[in-house]
């Protein structure tokens, strides 16, 4: 096997430290807020229709994801470089198994939110011009978004902060005309009989995967610890105030969803907030809502179609197997990465399928989020000596728990979707398996 060298260091400036706190959660909310939140409530309702219950899955969902993100921003401070899970668990414990977090993320990581936020688009689209077919519609915006990519139109971090301002203020808008809206849905939020134990069953723990799919980029200002303001300070504050500002959002939204709308019209729907839209404001109000939601759908698929490939142009450019990925055009476009992701995004669509392919992703992502978290009790005991400028808040409290709820998920998704979640695996494996055929590229000398 070819000798595994670390690519040669390239000595950059120092990142100048312009981030403050409200800025930095800002970033994670974000990064938070996307299509989950308007499409999770319809498959949740297909097995739990009690309203406690529906509530503490996004209440659970979010003290996971808070516990996630405070362990990232441990392991941002101690090992300060970009790179996510892919430099983690390389330094943490083998290259190998970065390499395979890192052939997760390049692969279904970014294709599967974007064939997710597609077929959404397709649905709410349809719902609020009557027009099209919702499958060819998410090819359509899919095609479209990667053509402006590939000739260099970057849509630019003013227009998705924009977007992420406008999906706030739809939120507080669902929420506001909700409490207004008469008569309610017979529905309590209180614990009744039963509730508590269903909390501990199968179907809990497959509920809850749709809602860390909402939840996913808690882990957003650990990746710019070098750029934020006494980092040691403000980045485990903003990931517990942008977080617990969407658990309060998400949990307000799905109370209003369900005391508003009847379960049966919701039960297995992707449009859930156009659905939700035309209870709270009305025929033409909620076909507004469909439409800013869906604006908000293509902005999502364009942020992620930029940086997914990103993220394999960087492994090209460790990784001799891979070198075909690590090319870019005169304009410093991947186009290899690009095409490639635009590939695995058209399959996830053919599936036609939202929840298989949130299931099968979601295992494979589950798995090297487990291994990531897991690796801040494991440097603490194997590199003491490191300097941690930010110690995970109540040690070993937050990786425990975090643990303790992604083992029960993947637990359940793989006794119950046994197909997709061993699907996911494999993918997972195929990365693992690939490093020992690839390594690392050896340097030339210059």
């Amino acid at each position: 096997m070819a000798t595994i060298t670390e690519p040669r260091s390239v000595k950059s400036r120092t990142p100048r430290r312009t981030i403050g706190f409200v800025t930095a959660s800002s970033i994670v909310i974000a990064n938070i807020i996307g299509t989950g939140i308007f499409t999770s409530l319809g498959f949740q309702l297909t097995d739990i229709q009690s309203g406690f219950p529906l509530l503490m899955l996004w209440i659970i969902g979010g003290i996971t994801a808070l516990c996630g993100a405070l362990c990232y921003g441990e392991l941002s401070a101690a090992l300060p470089r970009s790179g996510g899970e892919y430099h983690f668990l390389s330094k943490i414990y083998h290259p190998a198994l970065g390499f395979m977090a890192g052939f997760v993320s390049a692969t279904v990581g970014f294709a599967a939110p974007i064939a997710l936020a597609a077929m959404a688009f397709g649905k709410y689209f349809v719902g609020v011009f009557g027009v099209g077919s919702p499958v060819l519609l998410s090819f359509v915006v899919v095609w479209a978004v990667t053509a402006f990519h590939l000739r260099n139109l970057q849509i630019g971090s003013a227009f998705q902060n924009l977007w992420t301002i406008v999906k706030l203020l739809l939120i507080g808008a669902f929420i506001t005309a909700g409490f207004l809206v008469e008569p309610k849905q017979e529905i309590t939020f209180l614990p009744q009989p039963g509730d508590t134990t269903s909390i501990f069953r199968g179907a809990f723990a497959v509920a809850l995967v749709y809602v860390m799919y909402s939840y996913s980029g808690w882990n957003a200002s650990s990746y710019i610890i070098g750029e934020v303001k006494k980092p040691e300070k403000n980045v485990p504050r903003s990931l517990l105030a942008g977080t617990l500002i969407v658990i309060a959002a998400y949990v307000l939204l799905n109370a209003i969803f369900l005391a508003t709308t009847p379960q049966e019209e919701m039960r297995g729907q992707i449009e859930v907030g156009l659905i939700a839209g035309k209870h709270i404001f009305g025929a033409s109000g909620g076909q507004v809502a469909g439409a800013v939601i869906c604006l908000g759908l293509v902005s999502a698929i364009s942020s992620m179609t930029w940086i997914g490939p990103r993220v394999s142009m960087s492994m090209g450019e460790d990784h001799w197997l891979l070198r075909m990925l690590g090319r870019k055009n005169p304009h410093g476009i991947p186009t290899n990465a690009i095409v490639l992701q635009l590939l695995i995004v058209n399959m996830l669509l053919l599936t036609r399928s939202f929840e298989s392919v949130v299931q099968y992703t979601q295992f494979s992502l589950l798995l090297c989020s487990l291994f990531t978290v897991v690796g801040v009790m494991v440097l603490r005991a194997t590199r003491p000596e490191i300097a941690r400028p930010y110690r995970v808040w109540a040690y070993p409290l937050p990786p425990i728990i975090f643990s303790v709820i992604t083992l029960w998920m993947m637990f359940y998704l793989l006794r119950w979707k046994t197909i997709e979640s061993l699907a996911g695996l494999a993918t997972a494996l195929i990365g693992l398996l690939l490093y020992f055929f690839a390594g690392k590229r050896s340097q030339r000398p210059a």
